[in-house]
């Protein structure tokens, strides 16, 4: 069984804040799956269904982003669910907005959601960062995650929503690296404009923008491809052309020499 958690703030005045997001990502989920209606139980909100061959139980902490552990950490032992089985998703302000990664432990980057879970749980579950944005300036930060998405952030936040609750079978799986290709290939594999860094061999997360390396040609380039075909014809067309050229030069070396 997988505990699928998604953090926010209750109530009505946050529900469209960017720190909700992750409550916006399992609720899509939830209702694309056709889980069971939501039930109060662990100091949250929880529906119950399956997400390909996993039963799953998805939980919405209600005790505040600050406290957030409480619930996840009831939740996980009455359920006898192993620490690597859960699965948070969460906002992640350091993310170019729209972009998502995902990975198996690791630090909690200031946020207290992850701290609280962590301080009850353990460090070794999944994690799913949702990117938002950053305000620029650190004291802005807590008005910028508690206001709501702007309008304009709609063009990028249902796409991936939707992305992310289609994509949900390799999620269970654990298998992160096929998650974050769904959630790509289903958002058209659109890179958004950020200066990457470049791949660690030991890093452990996976990206929705990753994509493999393109390997490059040797040699003269194959038949069958349009580009190839039309390098394959100006190649030709410069060798007749010299060939012409020299028999030319010949045929006029050959008469002067008759002519003498």
């Amino acid at each position: 069984m997988k505990l699928i958690v998604g953090l926010g703030n209750p109530g009505q005045k946050y529900e469209r804040n960017r720190h909700n997001v992750g409550f916006m990502a399992v609720d899509r989920i939830a209702d694309r799956l056709e889980f069971g209606p939501y039930r109060r139980r662990f100091q949250g909100l929880i529906a119950e269904g399956r997400i390909g061959e996993q039963r799953a139980v998805i939980l919405k902490p209600q005790t505040y982003m600050n406290e957030a552990g409480q619930s996840v950490g009831e939740a996980a032992r009455f359920l006898k669910i192993d620490e690597e089985d859960v699965i948070v998703l969460y906002d992640e302000i350091d993310l170019f907005p729209g972009k998502l990664k995902a990975k198996l432990g690791g630090g909690n980057a200031g946020h207290n959601g992850l701290k609280s879970i962590s301080a009850h749980l353990g460090n070794d579950y999944t994690r799913i960062r949702i990117g938002v944005g950053h305000p620029g300036r650190k004291e802005l930060v807590a008005g910028y995650v508690l206001h709501d998405f702007s309008r304009s952030d709609q063009d990028w936040l249902e796409p991936l929503l939707e992305a992310i609750a289609k994509s949900a079978v390799p999620l269970a799986e654990g298998d992160l690296a096929r998650f974050t290709a769904a959630v790509a290939r289903e958002l058209g594999g659109v890179d958004e404009p950020e200066r990457k860094k470049p791949a660690r061999p030991a890093d452990r997360e996976s990206s929705a923008d990753n994509a493999p390396p393109v390997k490059p040609q040797r040699g003269r380039p194959r038949g069958g491809h349009p580009a190839g075909d039309q390098i394959a014809k100006r190649q030709n067309a410069i060798a007749e052309n010299l060939r012409k050229w020299m028999a030319s030069r010949e045929a006029k070396r050959t008469k002067g020499n008759d002519d003498g």
